[in-house]
């Protein structure tokens, strides 16, 4: 078995839900010579997210960032991890919510994802950076 890990560096997104899976897959060509594995993707961020669901229907990612913002509103009176903005708590949690990684079967040299899946970045800040990937093919 082998594995493989590194760093991918995404460039800034606006806030909300972003396919990221042609940039993973770029960053692994790699990914080709795996007939049989796992690859794990890890965020190393608490402020964003990752996720897999529909990937043909552009209408789900502004459906999926209005069902986020009305479940975790901005400007709680509760909330006092406020210092870098009415945006900073709500991210964390819907980074809790969401998750860190995801972990995708690979077959035959591709990601073994179903017909209308694709990975999300879950951007939850308003004026964030670039965030880091780390990713995980281990296989054969």
């Amino acid at each position: 078995m082998h594995y493989i890990q590194r760093e991918l560096r995404l460039s800034p997104y606006r806030r909300g839900f972003h396919l990221i899976t042609q940039d993973i897959i770029r960053a692994l060509p790699e990914l080709a010579m795996v007939q049989q594995g796992l690859l794990h993707v890890f965020i190393k961020h608490s402020s964003a997210s990752l996720t897999i669901n529909e990937n043909a229907d552009p209408t789900v990612r502004g459906d999926f960032e209005r069902f986020f913002n009305r479940a975790v509103p901005e400007n709680e009176p509760y909330y006092q991890h406020t210092d870098e903005g009415p945006d900073d708590m709500p991210a964390h949690l819907k980074a809790s919510l969401l998750g860190s990684s995801v972990t995708v079967p690979v077959t035959a040299g591709r990601l073994n994802l179903g017909t209308w899946q694709g990975i999300y970045l879950g951007e939850h800040r308003d004026h964030a950076s670039g965030r880091t990937l780390v990713l995980t093919l281990h296989g054969s």
